[in-house]
Parts: structure tokens; sequence; C-alpha cells
């Protein structure tokens, strides 16, 4: 298992995203940490549906707001690798290292800048053109995918 690579949702719109995140760190061992408040109840149905028996096997851990977590993160000398479209840094050309969290936004909104700032780094997914962004559970798969390749 890999849980020393996370995936950090920021207060998640779609229960649906969320499930599916979730069945995916499931089978790849990485832990998952959820910064609440939800836009939706973390028991809903769409969340149970999209990531069905893997809920179980998933790696969750939920902060009651932006500020727990920070200090849980802090704490555990964690590094914070925020994806957003405002970014320059191409996710494929930087190094990630054991430990990362890898935060992603709200689907509605994205992060403040007070999360912006706090990152050590910020990464994006290159797209074409005007496109705005990519799925967040598409975009979760990408970038874990090749923070799990890098570190083997």
């Amino acid at each position: 298992m890999n849980c020393r690579l996370r995936i950090a949702l920021y207060q998640p719109d779609i229960a649906g995203n969320t499930g599916t995140i979730l069945r995916f760190a499931a089978c790849l061992g990485l832990g998952v940490d959820i910064i609440e408040p939800a836009g939706f109840p973390l028991s809903d149905k769409a969340l149970k549906r999209a990531g069905m028996d893997y809920l179980e096997m998933a790696a969750l851990t939920r902060h009651v707001d932006w500020q727990a977590f920070e200090e849980w993160r802090k704490a555990g000398a964690r590094r914070l690798v925020l994806l957003s479209t405002k970014a320059t840094t191409a996710y494929t050309r930087f190094d990630f290292a054991s430990g990362d969290i890898l935060l992603f936004g709200r689907e509605s909104a994205g992060v403040p800048d007070q999360v912006h700032q706090a990152a050590d780094a910020r990464l994006t997914i290159p797209m074409q053109g005007t496109a705005r962004s990519i799925n967040v559970a598409l975009s979760v798969a990408m970038v874990a995918g090749e923070a799990v390749r890098q570190l083997g």
C-alpha cells in the first residue's frame, strides 16, 4: 500500500466524483483526505454508488475545515501539491516525492487564494485551446498515476 502519497479534496461538490476518487485510491493504495464542508452529505447514496464496496477499503481521513487539515499536514511535514488551472508548471514536468499530498479544488470554484498561497507547488494539466478544465476524478487519475509511476 502506498499511503505515503495522498489525494486531498477541498470541499468537494459532487458525490459521484468523490466516490470515484475513493474507489481509485483504494485500488492503488493511496490515502484520501476530504477537507470539509463537502457540498453533499458524506453518507450520500451517490457517493456509495460510485465508490461501491471500495469505500470500506479506502484510507479516508476527514478534516472539519482547511485549518484542521493544515495543522495535520504541517505536523506530518508533508508537501502540498495543488492542481490548478491557474498554474503554469505541467504535472508531467514535476518531481513527485513520497509523502506528497495532491490537492484538488471544488468542481464549482477551485480553491481560494489562501489555499493557493499555502501550496508548496502548483501544477496544471495542459489542455487544448479554450478548454477550461477536466473532470476532477479524471484529473486525480492522471496526476496520481504519474506520481505513482515516478515513485515506483
